[in-house]
């Protein structure tokens, strides 16, 4: 059971507290409600720029990590389609280091030409080197579009384009932070062997004052329900052929998300798995294959993903994969099966949330979702899926007509 307090200041700043006798380190950790989901379609990637903006420096703080190693700390942050998440973790008896430096940007950034610019030429090369330069590394720059025609999950969080990052101008980057980085829009966690009361003092001496801003939100479209299926191939130099199959599902918050989790490790997690076992040791027909989800908080993507050998064609790489869902259609999970992800599930949560920074990100992300006991039941969630449920979502959820499917296709194999 992770224990925690909640409250709000005036401001709007949720701050959630959890305490750890046990601990000798402090972690804040700051979840902006602001992902790529939340940009505009014309300049996407400001997200995720803004996650290397942060630690560019403020008015007062011309290098965040300088203080922050000095106390013994060390930070990092990530993007996804939802969210832009800050963590930092350093010595108990250096905490207030942590909140002058969370709260001291969250004020505002220097806004120099020079660290904008630099910021824009990691984020190109990181774009480049992921996404372009490297083997299916655009495969995401093309399955996503292709599955999505409304929803802005449409679009890496890394953005659709590099020239989106490159005609980002100051005047947009500052109207973004404004919009976004503001204390009703972020959710804090402060974790360890801190008291409910010091951490409210702290709060009050470094972000009370902190003023609160109109978020201006983007009302972007729900995804329709997807009523055939889509198709793509690309032709590249790559080393072998590759099929990605991606289907609609649920949110963070249903059913069919636990279910098509676990269906995502019985399928294709690992080599014990079905579509390992049938078609990578007995058919010889991939060299590798996976299944897996892609775990956003709106409605999401089931994907299998794999990589044809030589002499294997796309017409019997479909077809194989087909063979094994029509099996566990016509069977579903056996007993074992369904307790061995199950309990495989379980251990990864519990090892987890022996990690105090891991604890402080679920209980921020679960606040996110607007259910914060989601940190405590969430084992039970998938402990409560049956046999019968896994297979009745695995058949509304894997159809044709709901699948988008790219044929990437190496140019050596002609």
């Amino acid at each position: 059971m992770i224990h925690y307090s909640r409250f709000v200041l005036k401001n709007g700043l949720t701050v959630i507290h959890h305490l750890d006798e046990n601990s000798q380190l402090a972690v804040l950790n700051l979840l902006y409600k602001v992902g790529s989901k939340e940009e505009d379609p014309n300049k996407t990637g400001f997200a995720h720029l803004f996650e290397h903006l942060m630690f560019g420096g403020t008015p007062n703080i011309p290098e965040f990590d300088e203080p922050l190693q000095e106390a013994g700390g060390d930070s990092n942050a990530f993007t996804s389609n939802d969210i832009t998440n800050y963590y930092l973790s350093l010595p108990l008896s250096n905490i207030e280091t942590g909140f002058w430096l969370e709260s001291d940007r969250m004020r505002g950034l220097a806004f120099s030409q020079k660290s904008l610019d630099v910021q824009k030429g990691v984020v190109i090369e990181e774009f480049k080197e992921r996404y372009l330069n490297q083997p299916y590394g655009d495969i995401w720059l093309r399955i996503l579009p292709l599955a999505y025609k409304e929803h802005p999950y449409s679009w890496p969080t890394i953005g659709k384009e590099i020239s989106h990052i490159e005609e980002a101008n100051m005047d947009q980057v500052k109207s973004f932070f404004k919009n976004f980085y503001a204390p009703n829009n972020c959710i804090l966690v402060v974790a360890g062997n801190i008291s409910l009361e010091r951490v409210k003092e702290l709060c009050s001496i470094y972000f009370e004052d902190i003023p609160a801003q109109e978020i201006k939100r983007i009302n972007y479209p729900q995804e329709s329900v997807q009523t055939e299926a889509r198709f793509q191939e690309i032709q590249s130099d790559v080393p072998s052929n590759l099929i990605l199959k991606a289907w609609h599902m649920g949110d963070r918050l249903s059913q069919n998300y636990y279910a098509m989790d676990l269906l995502s490790d019985i399928l294709g997690s690992g080599k014990g798995s079905r579509l390992y076992d049938e078609l990578v040791k007995k058919q010889a027909i991939f060299s590798e294959i996976d299944a897996y989800i892609s775990g956003d908080a709106e409605p999401g993507l089931f994907l299998i993903e794999g990589k044809l050998l030589p002499e294997t064609s796309f017409h019997q790489a479909e077809n194989a994969i087909k063979g094994v869902l029509d099996e566990f259609f016509r069977t579903g999970c056996t007993d074992r099966e369904l307790t061995m992800v199950q309990n495989k599930t379980e251990t990864n949560i519990r090892f987890g949330d022996v990690n105090l920074l891991n604890r402080a990100m679920k209980l921020a992300f679960a606040e996110y979702l607007g259910d914060i006991e989601l940190t405590n039941k969430e084992i039970n969630l998938y402990l409560d899926i049956t046999k019968e449920i896994l297979l009745s979502e695995a058949k509304r959820t894997l159809v044709d007509t709901n699948c988008s499917t790219i044929h990437y296709k190496s140019s050596s194999n002609d």
